[in-house]
């Protein structure tokens, strides 16, 4: 799946040039010209992006104040930011850094470099750093089940998850709106090794739902089928696949 950004500045030519590149790289870009406008993109729980690049000075603000906003909001805390600045002054970039930028870009700037520096801040954050699809990623609205490093994460965030914890969530994911059984998991996981309460399914499950559900107690992703099992919700946050 592509990385999808957004691109908060005034500057049309620039939000163009610096868009259509980013594109042909393989990312989604979709731009806001304003703190306003780059909030109300920002504000649905389900925003869906994995980047921002933010200009410095808007036309209704300081980025920096967003950049701060950003960072005092637990769901958008991990967002990579990386900021942009006509001026280019030593200490713009280090007040920038202070506040959470995870980069700092000035202007003028080589596509090429803004490029660079993109996909080393989604690297570095655990977010989509590749445009092109990795089979061993899975993706479920704002849940992210990275199989081949063994973590999930929820809004960029890594969840609190064992090892086994993971696996069990794993072999879940994989059948996405099949019920599973007790004894269907147990045996996806035999071969793995075991904890010491690992006679209880559903202490495991209660844990997952702990680090991965927004209200445990009203579960969205893994959902209890009364009498057969669980099953793992195909549709989230909205998704339409």
């Amino acid at each position: 799946m592509s990385a999808r950004i957004l691109l908060i500045d005034d500057d049309t030519r620039l939000t163009g040039m610096v868009g259509d590149y980013l594109r042909q790289a393989g990312y989604v870009i979709e731009s806001a010209p304003s703190l306003k406008a780059g909030r109300e993109r920002l504000e649905p729980r389900e925003h869906g992006f994995d980047g921002v690049i933010l200009d410095l000075m808007l036309p209704d603000g300081n980025g920096l104040d967003l950049c701060r906003e950003l960072r005092g909001q637990p769901r958008t805390r991990q967002l990579p930011v990386l900021m942009l600045t006509a001026r280019g002054e030593p200490m713009d970039r280090v007040v920038g850094l202070e506040l959470g930028a995870d980069d700092y870009l000035p202007k003028p700037f080589e596509p090429r470099e803004l490029l660079a520096r993109l996909r080393a801040i989604l690297r570095r954050s655990g977010s989509v750093g590749q445009p092109s699809d990795d089979p061993d990623v899975k993706r479920f609205g704002r849940l992210e089940i990275d199989l081949g490093a063994r973590v999930a994460r929820l809004d960029s965030r890594e969840c609190d998850l064992t090892s086994y914890q993971f696996q069990m969530l794993a072999v879940l994911a994989e059948h996405p709106g099949r019920v599973l059984s007790r004894d269907q998991i147990m045996d996806a996981l035999k071969g793995h090794v075991l904890e010491a309460f690992d006679r209880s399914i559903d202490v495991h499950i209660s844990r997952i739902r702990a680090a991965i559900e927004d209200d445990p107690k009203n579960p969205r992703r893994i959902l209890t089928v009364r009498g057969a099992g669980y099953v793992f919700a195909k549709k989230q946050d909205g998704d339409e696949a």
